[in-house]
């Protein structure tokens, strides 16, 4: 079972953020991935990259806001997230890294 490089361009990074951890205990993990990025391929690349049976995968894209910084205007790029739902016994400590 080999790991193709584009899962590691697929998925960004984990977001370790309250709210992520409240999730980790129903099974969920959260991730920053690239816009592009669709459900098959992000699940395809959680169970590979991770080794992992993965139940389901829900999306949501976080728009980017305008924030000043010394006056001047500045635009925060949009960021996808995904929140991954594991199997039963399945575990991902996002701590650690890939």
């Amino acid at each position: 079972m080999s790991t193709d490089p584009r899962h590691y361009d697929v998925i960004l990074s984990p977001v370790i953020t309250e709210k992520a951890t409240l999730a980790s205990e129903q099974n969920k993990v959260v991730f920053r991935v690239a816009k592009t990025a669709t459900k098959p391929q992000i699940k395809a690349a959680v169970e590979k990259l991770f080794d992992v049976k993965v139940t389901g995968v829900n999306t949501l894209v976080r728009k980017g806001k305008v924030k000043r910084f010394k006056g001047r205007l500045g635009v925060q790029s949009d960021v996808k997230k995904a929140v991954v739902t594991l199997a039963e016994g399945h575990s991902i400590d996002v701590s650690t890294g890939l």
